[in-house]
């Protein structure tokens, strides 16, 4: 799956990189940033959970093919 986190919607909460540092950073200011483009099926679970649990909807996961 290929994760993604919407700069324009994210206003930096911190859920995600607090929850799943493996998977999320963030930048200078405090914003989310995806550490991997593609999520390693180990770590899909939590994935789909920062998924969820972002306030405003700003991270997604996605089919490779599509």
């Amino acid at each position: 799956m290929r994760l993604a986190i919407d700069s324009k919607l994210c206003t930096g909460h911190g859920r995600c990189y607090t929850t799943t540092p493996e998977l999320y950073s963030h930048d200078d200011e405090g914003y989310g940033i995806a550490l991997v483009d593609h999520v390693p099926p180990e770590k899909l679970e939590a994935a789909e959970t920062t998924v969820r649990g972002c306030p405003e909807r700003a991270i997604t996961l996605s089919r490779e093919d599509g």
